[in-house]
């Protein structure tokens, strides 16, 4: 009886997404989603088994002391989600074609699979498209129409949903699940003193990602640095979301600004392996960030530090505008002046900035448990039934 009551309490969930590559910001997305689901779970009595779908289980397993299974591997993949009482698929931007014509495909198919196994399946504030390609959108609207929750973490997602035929009513909008996303265990806002450079001169984190082929946008992030450097004694904190490739990035763009900092200047290369909350401990040790990689972006927000951010992806310029914000410049054009004028403003008047974006802020963290709220909801009411 006791084995049969606890077993009442408890869901075992599958949890798709772009994981076990250790890019920061999606392990930062999994983090969030696991440390929501506890917490919903607590405060709604019943035990949350995550079985995550990793491209790596056992640094999965070894990283957030959860089940994993390889999310390559049929039998493991199929076993995983019979094993489980529903899917999340999310967060991230799972369903787009920018990256390739396969991703959509796949995780349409494990969402799709779940669903033939008779499994609840949960969109867990995932950005949608781009989808440039026509044969694609139908996958996407047959499991949207069959899912049991569906939440997006902008406006133009809800819209390319509806476009695609998924009720708009039956749509959630979100924010992206790291804006909830804890500082590490036994850390505070105090600790951000400690890694200040000598002189306590600010910090400007720089999150940069390899995009053009030709470099041209590493050398214009690069110029509007240098200016930056000129205006003012900073230390340039470079922070690599994805391993290893913004190493390499971070690298080549500091070799650029090498022997070209204004008087008092510094620059340091971050390394916080992959742990994506002790990169939200650097993040909020910054008192501005310039950022290329979303997630950055939203790590700044998460602990109100002022971001300037440069635009590569429509996700980058959607997020912003959830806070009142615009890009500081593109991948194709950004102004070094500019850009120098307003680090310059941003770093003189973070009070008057976080009076104009705090509530937004604010209210985003507040929101970003409402989807593990919502399934767990869910599923304890049709378990009842």
């Amino acid at each position: 009886m006791d084995a049969q009551k606890r077993n009442e309490k408890s869901f075992r969930i599958a949890i798709s997404g772009y994981y076990g590559y250790k890019n920061s910001g999606d392990e930062a997305v999994l983090r969030s989603i696991l440390l929501a689901l506890d917490e919903q779970g607590k405060k709604q009595g019943v035990q949350i088994v995550p079985v995550v779908l990793s491209s790596d289980p056992a640094w999965t397993s070894q990283m957030y002391g959860v089940e994993a299974a390889h999310r390559m591997r049929p039998a493991e993949l199929l076993g995983a989600l019979r094993s489980c009482d529903g899917l999340i698929s999310g967060g991230g931007s799972l369903l787009q074609d920018a990256t390739s014509s396969k991703t959509i495909p796949y995780y349409a198919a494990v969402i799709k699979l779940a669903q033939w196994l008779g499994k609840p399946t949960f969109i867990y504030a995932q950005g949608i498209g781009p989808v440039n390609r026509g044969w694609l959108k139908p996958m996407i609207r047959h499991v949207m129409k069959r899912s049991a929750y569906v939440s997006v973490r902008d406006a133009q997602s809800a819209e390319l949903l509806a476009s695609l035929g998924v009720r708009p009513e039956g749509i959630e909008l979100v924010p992206d699940p790291v804006m909830g996303m804890p500082l590490p265990s036994g850390s505070n806002r105090a600790d951000n003193l400690r890694d200040k450079p000598a002189g306590n001169i600010p910090v400007v984190g720089v999150s940069l990602r390899d995009w053009r082929s030709d470099g041209a946008d590493m050398d214009r992030a690069a110029a509007a640095l240098i200016e930056l450097s000129q205006r003012r004694a900073v230390c340039f904190r470079f922070l690599p979301f994805h391993l290893p490739p913004d190493r390499i990035t971070s690298e080549k763009v500091m070799q650029r600004l090498e022997g070209k900092l204004g008087d008092g200047c510094k620059m340091e290369l971050v390394d916080v392996k992959d742990d994506p909350q002790l990169m939200l401990l650097e993040v909020s040790r910054c008192d501005l960030l310039f950022g290329m990689r979303l997630h950055a972006l939203i790590y700044a927000a998460n602990q109100s530090v002022p971001m300037l951010g440069l635009s590569y992806d429509p996700k980058i310029d959607q997020f912003l505008a959830r806070l009142g914000l615009s890009a500081t410049g593109t991948t194709e054009r950004l102004d070094a002046g500019l850009f120098a004028d307003e680090a310059c403003r941003l770093l003189d008047q973070k009070a008057a900035w976080l009076e104009q974006h705090q509530a937004a802020i604010d209210q985003l963290r507040h929101q970003s448990q409402q989807p593990a709220q919502q399934m767990i909801q869910f599923l304890r009411h049709n378990r009842s039934r």
